[in-house]
């Protein structure tokens, strides 16, 4: 069920970023007076963004009435993980069920858009963007734009406020305990939104290794391997100074993908097991 649960999250933000994407065409909102303009596809356009935006309601709202009939009679409880705390739905029931397959969606759609507007931050002083670069920064609209500072806070805060916004519901469907103050609320949005930065331990790692590979083996001329080997260039960007390299081995990479395990994974996984283990709650009430 938790294979099943992300294939139909990763279809949903496909149907998500389509539907964004054509709003980003340029031969779709160009005008006539430009060049661009004047063009128009020589083929019909198949689907309409109105289109996706349906597939994608009736997939939460269909896969929520499957979860709902076959949760409990394989057993299975939807559980939303968010590093610092486990949510538990109730598959019985529509409400929850519906409630979990909108979260669990969000939660991915948000990982993903993270995800885009760090790759912009790391290739933030690339002077003659790829097209790979372009896209992101189009989707990511004038936030692509704002100062670095205001990019990495603005996930976190973001995140931290739809915790404060979705709360109230959470515990009306049991699904939460009621924090005791609102400062103790603030601060398990903060834990939600910080936990959106651990994330980036699956990302960073991916990019570092294909660029290893690259780097031995011709995979050809691609605008997406320009991309991954400038993004690895930026981010090992700090390690410059070390001497990493030996002979015609570069272990920067290496290093790098160490690094990051240490600080995103091993790290905050030891704080979390030695405040388990003195009976030390990191999720305050």
């Amino acid at each position: 069920m938790g294979l099943i649960d992300l294939v139909l999250n990763l279809a949903g933000t496909l149907l998500w970023l389509g539907w964004r994407s054509m709003g980003l065409d340029p031969l779709v909102k160009a005008t006539p007076v430009s060049l661009v303009g004047t063009l128009r596809r020589a083929e019909p356009r198949r689907l309409r963004g109105w289109q996706l935006l349906v597939g994608l309601t009736a997939l939460l709202l269909l896969r929520a009435a499957l979860y709902c009939q076959i949760g409990p009679e394989v057993n299975w409880t939807p559980k939303l993980n968010l590093f610092f705390v486990v949510l538990a739905f109730h598959s019985h029931l529509f409400l929850p069920s519906l409630l979990y397959s909108i979260l669990s969606f969000g939660r991915l759609l948000i990982i993903c858009y993270f995800w885009m507007l760090v790759l912009v931050i790391i290739n933030r002083r690339t002077g003659s963007p790829d097209p790979v670069l372009k896209a992101l920064r189009a989707h990511l609209s004038a936030v692509a734009r704002w100062p670095r500072l205001l990019q990495w806070g603005l996930p976190l805060l973001s995140v931290a406020a739809l915790w404060i916004a979705l709360h109230p519901l959470l515990v009306q469907q049991g699904i939460d305990q009621p924090a005791q103050t609102h400062a103790r609320l603030a601060g398990q949005g903060m834990l939600v939104g910080a936990a959106l930065y651990l994330s980036l331990q699956y990302l960073l790692p991916g990019f570092l290794f294909a660029h290893l590979v690259a780097s031995y083996v011709y995979l050809g001329d691609s605008p997406l391997w320009d991309f991954i080997n400038a993004t690895a260039r930026n981010l090992l960007a700090p390690l410059r100074r070390l001497p990493l390299q030996i002979a015609h081995v570069d272990l920067a990479p290496v290093v790098g993908v160490a690094l990051i395990f240490v600080l995103l994974h091993w790290l905050p996984d030891l704080i979390v097991r030695k405040m388990a283990l003195h009976q030390i709650s990191f999720w305050p009430q």
